[in-house]
Protein backbone atom coordinates (compact mmCIF):
# COMPACT_ATOMS: atom_id res chain seq x y z
CA UNK A 1 0.00 0.00 0.00
CA UNK A 2 1.25 3.30 -1.30
CA UNK A 3 2.03 6.10 1.67
CA UNK A 4 -1.04 8.56 -0.72
CA UNK A 5 -3.45 5.84 0.23
CA UNK A 6 -2.46 4.78 3.29
CA UNK A 7 -3.04 8.34 4.28
CA UNK A 8 -6.15 8.26 2.67
CA UNK A 9 -7.36 5.01 4.64
CA UNK A 10 -6.81 6.56 7.81
CA UNK A 11 -8.19 10.12 7.00
CA UNK A 12 -11.15 8.09 6.29
CA UNK A 13 -10.81 6.12 9.86
CA UNK A 14 -10.36 9.23 11.91
CA UNK A 15 -12.76 11.23 9.80
CA UNK A 16 -15.39 9.00 11.75
CA UNK A 17 -14.47 10.57 14.78
CA UNK A 18 -17.07 13.35 15.79
CA UNK A 19 -15.82 16.66 15.54
CA UNK A 20 -16.72 20.05 15.70
CA UNK A 21 -17.60 21.47 11.69
CA UNK A 22 -16.22 24.82 10.64
CA UNK A 23 -19.19 26.96 9.58
CA UNK A 24 -20.11 27.45 5.39
CA UNK A 25 -21.20 31.06 6.13
CA UNK A 26 -19.80 33.82 7.68
CA UNK A 27 -20.80 34.15 11.54
CA UNK A 28 -21.78 37.68 12.78
CA UNK A 29 -19.53 38.93 15.64
CA UNK A 30 -22.62 39.46 17.96
CA UNK A 31 -23.42 35.31 17.40
CA UNK A 32 -19.32 34.61 17.71
CA UNK A 33 -19.05 36.70 21.07
CA UNK A 34 -22.38 34.90 22.37
CA UNK A 35 -20.43 31.52 21.33
CA UNK A 36 -17.70 32.46 23.12
CA UNK A 37 -19.27 33.50 26.25
CA UNK A 38 -21.51 30.68 26.64
CA UNK A 39 -18.04 28.43 26.46
CA UNK A 40 -16.55 30.41 28.74
CA UNK A 41 -19.22 29.93 31.47
CA UNK A 42 -19.45 26.07 30.56
CA UNK A 43 -15.58 25.88 31.52
CA UNK A 44 -16.60 27.53 34.58
CA UNK A 45 -19.48 25.41 35.46
CA UNK A 46 -17.08 22.13 34.61
CA UNK A 47 -14.59 23.21 36.87
CA UNK A 48 -16.95 23.73 39.77
CA UNK A 49 -18.07 19.77 39.39
CA UNK A 50 -16.08 17.45 41.85
CA UNK A 51 -14.84 13.89 40.12
CA UNK A 52 -17.07 11.15 42.10
CA UNK A 53 -15.20 9.12 44.71
CA UNK A 54 -12.05 11.19 45.13
CA UNK A 55 -10.60 10.69 48.42
CA UNK A 56 -8.93 14.05 50.35
CA UNK A 57 -5.67 11.96 50.32
CA UNK A 58 -5.47 12.97 46.52
CA UNK A 59 -2.72 14.85 45.51
CA UNK A 60 -2.58 16.68 42.03
CA UNK A 61 0.19 16.50 39.71
CA UNK A 62 0.20 19.92 37.84
CA UNK A 63 -0.61 21.93 40.90
CA UNK A 64 1.86 24.53 40.00
CA UNK A 65 1.32 24.39 36.60
CA UNK A 66 -2.59 25.26 36.70
CA UNK A 67 -1.98 29.02 35.11
CA UNK A 68 -0.49 27.51 32.12
CA UNK A 69 -2.60 24.26 31.89
CA UNK A 70 -5.88 26.23 32.94
CA UNK A 71 -8.41 23.32 34.77
CA UNK A 72 -9.32 23.17 38.26
CA UNK A 73 -7.92 20.65 40.68
CA UNK A 74 -10.22 17.60 41.89
CA UNK A 75 -12.53 18.73 39.14
CA UNK A 76 -13.71 17.66 35.59
CA UNK A 77 -11.45 20.09 34.10
CA UNK A 78 -8.76 18.69 36.05
CA UNK A 79 -6.51 18.15 32.88
CA UNK A 80 -7.00 21.32 31.66
CA UNK A 81 -5.28 21.70 28.24
CA UNK A 82 -2.86 19.71 28.92
CA UNK A 83 -3.47 16.90 25.88
CA UNK A 84 -3.79 19.36 23.71
CA UNK A 85 -0.29 21.19 23.92
CA UNK A 86 1.55 17.96 24.04
CA UNK A 87 -0.14 16.70 20.84
CA UNK A 88 0.53 19.93 19.37
CA UNK A 89 4.10 19.91 20.36
CA UNK A 90 4.45 16.47 19.35
CA UNK A 91 2.83 17.13 15.74
CA UNK A 92 5.09 20.58 15.75
CA UNK A 93 8.25 18.17 15.96
CA UNK A 94 7.25 15.44 13.56
CA UNK A 95 6.28 18.03 10.85
CA UNK A 96 8.47 20.07 11.19
CA UNK A 97 11.71 17.79 11.08
CA UNK A 98 10.13 16.03 8.22
CA UNK A 99 8.72 12.73 9.58
CA UNK A 100 5.96 13.28 8.69
CA UNK A 101 5.41 15.43 5.48
CA UNK A 102 2.56 17.67 4.43
CA UNK A 103 1.81 20.22 2.93
CA UNK A 104 -0.37 22.23 5.08
CA UNK A 105 -1.31 24.89 1.88
CA UNK A 106 -2.92 21.97 0.53
CA UNK A 107 -6.54 20.79 1.87
CA UNK A 108 -6.52 17.25 2.02
CA UNK A 109 -2.83 17.73 3.89
CA UNK A 110 -4.97 20.12 6.23
CA UNK A 111 -7.69 17.08 7.18
CA UNK A 112 -4.65 14.81 7.50
CA UNK A 113 -3.14 17.38 10.17
CA UNK A 114 -5.98 17.75 11.84
CA UNK A 115 -7.28 14.20 12.25
CA UNK A 116 -4.09 13.10 13.70
CA UNK A 117 -4.27 15.61 15.89
CA UNK A 118 -7.67 14.60 17.19
CA UNK A 119 -5.75 10.80 17.56
CA UNK A 120 -3.06 12.37 19.70
CA UNK A 121 -5.16 14.62 22.11
CA UNK A 122 -7.48 11.15 22.17
CA UNK A 123 -4.19 9.35 23.38
CA UNK A 124 -2.47 11.97 25.17
CA UNK A 125 -5.78 12.46 27.44
CA UNK A 126 -6.31 8.61 28.39
CA UNK A 127 -2.36 8.42 29.23
CA UNK A 128 -2.57 12.05 31.63
CA UNK A 129 -5.77 10.63 33.53
CA UNK A 130 -4.72 7.07 33.72
CA UNK A 131 -1.13 8.75 35.10
CA UNK A 132 -3.57 11.02 37.70
CA UNK A 133 -5.79 7.87 38.68
CA UNK A 134 -2.38 5.44 39.08
CA UNK A 135 -0.47 7.30 40.65
CA UNK A 136 -2.21 10.55 42.41
CA UNK A 137 -5.91 10.28 42.76
CA UNK A 138 -6.68 7.87 45.20
CA UNK A 139 -10.21 6.30 45.40
CA UNK A 140 -12.56 6.80 48.35
CA UNK A 141 -12.76 4.13 50.72
CA UNK A 142 -15.67 4.75 52.27
CA UNK A 143 -17.56 6.13 48.71
CA UNK A 144 -16.44 2.08 48.26
CA UNK A 145 -17.77 0.67 50.43
CA UNK A 146 -21.34 2.77 50.23
CA UNK A 147 -21.87 1.47 46.94
CA UNK A 148 -20.45 -1.93 47.56
CA UNK A 149 -18.03 -2.03 44.85
CA UNK A 150 -13.70 -2.20 44.92
CA UNK A 151 -11.57 0.17 44.92
CA UNK A 152 -10.55 -0.41 41.59
CA UNK A 153 -14.26 0.40 40.49
CA UNK A 154 -13.97 3.53 41.54
CA UNK A 155 -10.58 4.24 40.10
CA UNK A 156 -12.48 3.13 36.83
CA UNK A 157 -14.89 5.78 37.32
CA UNK A 158 -12.51 8.17 38.09
CA UNK A 159 -10.41 7.83 35.19
CA UNK A 160 -13.95 8.26 33.14
CA UNK A 161 -14.62 11.28 34.60
CA UNK A 162 -11.18 12.73 33.82
CA UNK A 163 -10.75 11.59 30.47
CA UNK A 164 -14.13 12.82 29.22
CA UNK A 165 -13.50 16.34 30.77
CA UNK A 166 -10.25 16.42 29.35
CA UNK A 167 -12.16 15.70 25.88
CA UNK A 168 -14.91 18.01 26.65
CA UNK A 169 -12.22 21.20 27.20
CA UNK A 170 -10.57 19.49 23.43
CA UNK A 171 -14.58 20.43 21.39
CA UNK A 172 -14.77 23.51 23.53
CA UNK A 173 -11.62 24.57 22.42
CA UNK A 174 -13.11 23.81 18.90
CA UNK A 175 -16.20 25.41 19.38
CA UNK A 176 -14.11 28.66 20.24
CA UNK A 177 -11.43 28.03 17.39
CA UNK A 178 -14.21 27.97 14.87
CA UNK A 179 -17.20 29.71 15.87
CA UNK A 180 -15.65 31.94 18.07
CA UNK A 181 -13.58 34.30 18.97
CA UNK A 182 -9.66 33.63 19.39
CA UNK A 183 -9.27 29.94 20.84
CA UNK A 184 -10.30 27.96 23.23
CA UNK A 185 -6.63 27.31 24.80
CA UNK A 186 -5.72 30.66 24.69
CA UNK A 187 -9.75 31.74 26.44
CA UNK A 188 -9.39 29.09 29.18
CA UNK A 189 -5.66 30.38 30.51
CA UNK A 190 -6.59 33.57 30.39
CA UNK A 191 -10.15 33.18 32.56
CA UNK A 192 -8.18 30.60 34.97
CA UNK A 193 -5.46 33.56 34.90
CA UNK A 194 -7.57 36.34 35.73
CA UNK A 195 -9.67 34.83 38.36
CA UNK A 196 -6.71 34.08 40.00
CA UNK A 197 -5.23 37.73 39.91
CA UNK A 198 -8.55 39.35 40.82
CA UNK A 199 -9.08 37.03 43.74
CA UNK A 200 -5.53 37.84 45.27
CA UNK A 201 -6.30 41.66 44.55
CA UNK A 202 -9.59 41.81 46.20
CA UNK A 203 -10.86 38.82 47.83
CA UNK A 204 -11.47 39.28 51.21
CA UNK A 205 -11.88 35.80 52.38
CA UNK A 206 -8.92 35.30 55.36
CA UNK A 207 -6.71 32.37 55.32
CA UNK A 208 -4.60 32.38 59.07
CA UNK A 209 -6.50 35.57 60.30
CA UNK A 210 -5.43 37.76 56.87
CA UNK A 211 -7.28 38.45 53.36
CA UNK A 212 -7.09 36.76 50.59
CA UNK A 213 -6.72 39.71 48.29
CA UNK A 214 -4.20 42.29 49.00
CA UNK A 215 -6.46 45.45 49.23
CA UNK A 216 -8.47 43.68 52.04
CA UNK A 217 -5.56 42.61 53.47
CA UNK A 218 -3.81 46.17 53.76
CA UNK A 219 -6.88 47.61 55.05
CA UNK A 220 -6.60 45.43 58.01
CA UNK A 221 -2.73 46.68 58.10
CA UNK A 222 -4.06 50.06 58.29
CA UNK A 223 -6.73 49.27 60.88
CA UNK A 224 -3.66 49.11 62.76
CA UNK A 225 -4.10 45.43 63.06
CA UNK A 226 -0.62 44.95 63.01
CA UNK A 227 1.87 47.12 65.37
CA UNK A 228 3.78 50.13 63.36
CA UNK A 229 7.43 48.68 64.89
CA UNK A 230 6.56 45.35 63.07
CA UNK A 231 6.28 46.35 59.81
CA UNK A 232 9.80 48.22 59.89
CA UNK A 233 11.32 45.85 61.78
CA UNK A 234 10.12 43.54 58.73
CA UNK A 235 11.18 45.63 56.14
CA UNK A 236 11.08 43.62 52.44
CA UNK A 237 10.36 40.09 54.09
CA UNK A 238 7.29 41.98 55.22
CA UNK A 239 6.05 43.44 52.15
CA UNK A 240 7.08 40.00 50.32
CA UNK A 241 4.71 37.98 52.90
CA UNK A 242 1.93 40.78 52.78
CA UNK A 243 2.29 40.34 48.60
CA UNK A 244 2.87 44.58 48.45
CA UNK A 245 5.99 42.85 45.89
CA UNK A 246 3.80 41.00 44.21
CA UNK A 247 1.46 43.78 43.43
CA UNK A 248 4.46 45.79 42.19
CA UNK A 249 5.49 43.14 40.07
CA UNK A 250 1.77 42.10 38.48
CA UNK A 251 1.44 45.71 37.83
CA UNK A 252 4.85 45.51 36.05
CA UNK A 253 4.52 42.93 33.95
CA UNK A 254 1.43 43.78 32.74
CA UNK A 255 2.83 47.29 31.43
CA UNK A 256 6.15 45.92 30.09
CA UNK A 257 4.40 42.72 27.91
CA UNK A 258 1.87 45.31 26.67
CA UNK A 259 4.80 47.78 25.82
CA UNK A 260 6.87 44.72 23.95
CA UNK A 261 3.64 43.29 22.39
CA UNK A 262 3.35 46.70 20.83
CA UNK A 263 6.81 46.89 19.83
CA UNK A 264 8.00 46.52 16.29
CA UNK A 265 9.51 46.77 13.31
CA UNK A 266 7.65 47.54 10.14
CA UNK A 267 9.24 46.83 6.66
CA UNK A 268 7.58 48.91 3.89
CA UNK A 269 6.15 47.15 0.85
CA UNK A 270 4.85 48.53 -2.63
CA UNK A 271 2.45 46.99 -5.04
CA UNK A 272 3.90 45.57 -8.12
CA UNK A 273 0.90 47.06 -10.50
CA UNK A 274 -0.93 49.73 -9.05
CA UNK A 275 1.17 53.29 -8.42
CA UNK A 276 1.09 54.61 -5.20
CA UNK A 277 -0.46 51.63 -3.26
CA UNK A 278 1.96 51.03 -0.19
CA UNK A 279 1.69 49.04 2.64
CA UNK A 280 4.26 47.61 5.95
CA UNK A 281 4.70 44.42 7.04
CA UNK A 282 4.87 44.57 10.80
CA UNK A 283 7.66 42.27 12.52
CA UNK A 284 6.72 42.43 16.20
CA UNK A 285 9.25 41.64 18.85
CA UNK A 286 7.40 38.77 20.37
CA UNK A 287 6.98 37.39 16.74
CA UNK A 288 6.51 34.14 17.99
CA UNK A 289 4.19 34.89 20.74
CA UNK A 290 4.13 33.61 23.92
CA UNK A 291 3.86 30.07 22.15
CA UNK A 292 7.88 29.48 23.09
CA UNK A 293 7.07 29.67 26.70
CA UNK A 294 4.42 27.19 26.54
CA UNK A 295 6.19 24.75 25.72
CA UNK A 296 9.44 24.97 27.56
CA UNK A 297 7.11 25.66 30.42
CA UNK A 298 5.21 21.66 29.63
CA UNK A 299 9.00 20.09 28.96
CA UNK A 300 9.65 20.98 32.45
CA UNK A 301 6.55 20.19 34.04
CA UNK A 302 6.53 16.90 32.13
CA UNK A 303 9.88 16.51 33.70
CA UNK A 304 8.56 17.07 37.20
CA UNK A 305 5.51 15.25 36.88
CA UNK A 306 8.14 11.98 35.44
CA UNK A 307 10.08 12.68 38.93
CA UNK A 308 7.07 12.95 40.97
CA UNK A 309 5.91 9.59 39.25
CA UNK A 310 9.30 7.60 39.65
CA UNK A 311 9.43 8.99 43.52
CA UNK A 312 6.05 8.08 44.12
CA UNK A 313 6.91 4.15 42.64
CA UNK A 314 9.93 4.48 45.48
CA UNK A 315 12.75 5.56 42.98
CA UNK A 316 14.74 8.26 44.39
CA UNK A 317 17.54 7.98 42.22
CA UNK A 318 16.36 11.41 40.39
CA UNK A 319 15.39 13.12 43.42
CA UNK A 320 13.13 13.27 46.56
CA UNK A 321 9.86 15.22 46.95
CA UNK A 322 7.92 16.60 50.18
CA UNK A 323 4.64 16.44 50.75
CA UNK A 324 3.28 18.94 48.46
CA UNK A 325 5.00 18.03 45.28
CA UNK A 326 7.69 19.54 45.95
CA UNK A 327 11.10 18.37 44.78
CA UNK A 328 13.73 19.11 47.90
CA UNK A 329 17.01 17.18 46.60
CA UNK A 330 18.40 15.40 43.87
CA UNK A 331 18.88 16.43 40.12
CA UNK A 332 14.93 17.38 40.42
CA UNK A 333 15.52 19.78 43.19
CA UNK A 334 17.59 21.71 40.33
CA UNK A 335 15.69 21.30 37.14
CA UNK A 336 12.21 22.40 39.23
CA UNK A 337 11.80 25.77 37.84
CA UNK A 338 11.53 29.14 40.65
CA UNK A 339 7.91 29.22 41.55
CA UNK A 340 8.05 32.41 43.93
CA UNK A 341 10.08 34.45 46.20
CA UNK A 342 9.74 31.28 49.06
CA UNK A 343 11.93 29.22 46.36
CA UNK A 344 14.91 31.66 46.40
CA UNK A 345 14.83 34.66 48.67
CA UNK A 346 17.28 33.84 51.73
CA UNK A 347 14.82 34.12 54.94
CA UNK A 348 12.32 31.84 53.36
CA UNK A 349 14.48 29.20 51.71
CA UNK A 350 14.93 26.21 54.41
CA UNK A 351 18.01 25.98 56.42
CA UNK A 352 19.47 22.74 55.23
CA UNK A 353 19.09 24.22 51.79
CA UNK A 354 22.60 25.58 50.92
CA UNK A 355 22.90 29.29 49.22
CA UNK A 356 24.93 27.62 46.43
CA UNK A 357 22.29 25.16 45.47
CA UNK A 358 19.77 27.66 45.64
CA UNK A 359 21.33 29.73 43.28
CA UNK A 360 22.06 26.69 40.91
CA UNK A 361 19.07 25.87 40.58
CA UNK A 362 17.83 29.59 39.65
CA UNK A 363 20.80 29.68 36.87
CA UNK A 364 19.57 26.65 35.80
CA UNK A 365 16.30 27.79 35.10
CA UNK A 366 17.22 31.18 33.81
CA UNK A 367 18.98 29.52 31.73
CA UNK A 368 16.53 26.49 30.40
CA UNK A 369 13.81 29.73 30.25
CA UNK A 370 16.11 31.18 28.19
CA UNK A 371 17.87 29.31 25.69
CA UNK A 372 14.75 27.27 25.68
CA UNK A 373 12.06 30.06 24.50
CA UNK A 374 14.78 31.03 21.99
CA UNK A 375 15.15 27.64 20.17
CA UNK A 376 11.63 26.94 20.52
CA UNK A 377 10.83 30.59 18.64
CA UNK A 378 12.59 29.72 16.00
CA UNK A 379 11.18 26.09 15.28
CA UNK A 380 8.08 27.60 15.99
CA UNK A 381 8.29 30.04 13.14
CA UNK A 382 9.65 27.35 10.54
CA UNK A 383 6.82 24.75 11.19
CA UNK A 384 3.86 27.40 11.56
CA UNK A 385 4.81 29.45 7.96
CA UNK A 386 5.51 32.44 9.55
CA UNK A 387 9.53 31.55 8.75
CA UNK A 388 10.87 33.98 6.22
CA UNK A 389 10.68 31.79 3.45
CA UNK A 390 6.60 31.03 3.79
CA UNK A 391 6.21 34.90 4.58
CA UNK A 392 8.24 36.26 1.33
CA UNK A 393 5.79 33.79 -0.81
CA UNK A 394 2.97 35.47 0.82
CA UNK A 395 4.48 39.00 0.06
CA UNK A 396 5.11 37.91 -3.75
CA UNK A 397 1.98 36.36 -4.24
CA UNK A 398 -0.15 39.50 -2.70
CA UNK A 399 1.88 41.31 -5.71
CA UNK A 400 3.87 43.43 -3.04
CA UNK A 401 7.72 43.47 -3.46
CA UNK A 402 10.23 45.90 -0.80
CA UNK A 403 10.74 49.44 -3.33
CA UNK A 404 13.87 49.42 -5.22
CA UNK A 405 14.62 45.81 -4.97
CA UNK A 406 14.05 43.37 -7.42
CA UNK A 407 10.36 41.73 -7.59
CA UNK A 408 11.08 37.67 -6.33
CA UNK A 409 10.76 35.66 -3.43
CA UNK A 410 14.46 35.13 -3.12
CA UNK A 411 14.92 38.97 -2.97
CA UNK A 412 12.09 39.29 -0.55
CA UNK A 413 13.39 36.44 1.36
CA UNK A 414 17.01 37.71 1.54
CA UNK A 415 15.84 40.66 3.40
CA UNK A 416 13.44 38.32 5.75
CA UNK A 417 15.97 36.50 6.65
CA UNK A 418 18.26 39.65 8.35
CA UNK A 419 15.10 40.22 10.21
CA UNK A 420 12.74 37.34 11.08
CA UNK A 421 14.87 34.86 12.65
CA UNK A 422 17.18 37.65 14.65
CA UNK A 423 13.78 39.28 16.23
CA UNK A 424 11.95 35.74 16.90
CA UNK A 425 15.70 34.53 18.66
CA UNK A 426 15.30 38.26 20.60
CA UNK A 427 11.98 37.97 21.66
CA UNK A 428 11.96 34.31 22.92
CA UNK A 429 14.96 35.48 25.53
CA UNK A 430 13.40 38.42 26.56
CA UNK A 431 10.14 36.15 27.25
CA UNK A 432 11.99 34.14 28.96
CA UNK A 433 13.55 35.90 30.74
CA UNK A 434 11.12 37.88 32.56
CA UNK A 435 9.19 35.30 33.17
CA UNK A 436 12.07 33.93 35.30
CA UNK A 437 12.16 37.59 37.05
CA UNK A 438 8.21 37.60 37.43
CA UNK A 439 8.09 34.08 39.19
CA UNK A 440 10.99 35.38 41.44
CA UNK A 441 8.85 38.41 42.64
CA UNK A 442 5.73 36.63 42.93
CA UNK A 443 2.36 38.03 41.53
CA UNK A 444 -1.10 38.32 42.76
CA UNK A 445 -3.25 35.15 43.72
CA UNK A 446 0.01 32.78 42.85
CA UNK A 447 -0.94 33.20 39.38
CA UNK A 448 2.99 32.74 38.75
CA UNK A 449 5.12 34.84 36.46
CA UNK A 450 4.08 32.16 33.61
CA UNK A 451 0.59 32.41 33.80
CA UNK A 452 0.43 36.21 34.54
CA UNK A 453 2.97 36.82 30.97
CA UNK A 454 0.14 34.43 28.70
CA UNK A 455 -2.69 36.21 30.39
CA UNK A 456 -1.46 39.78 29.73
CA UNK A 457 -0.63 39.03 25.96
CA UNK A 458 -3.64 36.86 25.21
CA UNK A 459 -5.58 39.60 26.69
CA UNK A 460 -3.95 41.88 24.49
CA UNK A 461 -4.40 39.74 21.18
CA UNK A 462 -7.66 38.96 21.78
CA UNK A 463 -8.38 43.12 22.13
CA UNK A 464 -7.04 42.84 18.73
CA UNK A 465 -9.04 40.14 17.24
CA UNK A 466 -12.43 41.76 18.83
CA UNK A 467 -10.99 44.63 16.81
CA UNK A 468 -10.50 42.88 13.74
CA UNK A 469 -13.72 41.45 13.78
CA UNK A 470 -15.41 44.55 14.20
CA UNK A 471 -13.92 46.10 11.12
CA UNK A 472 -14.84 43.08 9.12
CA UNK A 473 -18.15 43.78 10.28
CA UNK A 474 -18.65 47.28 9.84
CA UNK A 475 -16.44 46.41 5.97
CA UNK A 476 -17.67 43.63 4.34
CA UNK A 477 -15.38 44.11 1.48
CA UNK A 478 -12.91 43.31 4.09
CA UNK A 479 -13.81 40.13 4.61
CA UNK A 480 -13.96 39.03 1.07
CA UNK A 481 -10.61 40.67 1.11
CA UNK A 482 -9.16 38.26 3.47
CA UNK A 483 -11.23 35.21 2.48
CA UNK A 484 -14.01 35.09 4.98
CA UNK A 485 -16.81 35.65 2.71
Amino acid sequence: MTETSLRDAFTSILGKFPMVERPGWHVHFKTKLAWTAGILVLFFALGNIPLFGLSPESMDLFGRWRALFAGETFSLTALGIMPIVDASIVLQLLVGAGIIKLNLSDPKDQAFYQNIQKLLVLVFAAFISLTYVVGFYKPDPEIASLLGVSLQFISLMLFIQVFIGGMLIYFMDEVVSKWGIGSGVSLFILAGVSHQVISGLISPIRVGGWAVGVIPEWIQIARGEIAPYEILEGGIVFLFEHHMIALISTIAVFLIVVYLESTRMEIPLAHAMARGARGKFPIKLLYASVLPMILVRALQASIQGFGRMLYERGITVFGTYDGYGNAVSGLMYYLDPIYSPWDWFPAFVPPDIAGWQVALRLCIDLAFMVIGCAIFAIFWINTTGMGAKDVASQIHRSGMQIPGRRRSPATIEQLMEGYIPKIALMGGAILGALCVLANMFGTLGNASGTGLLLAVSIAYRLYEDVASEQMMEMFPAMRRFFGEG
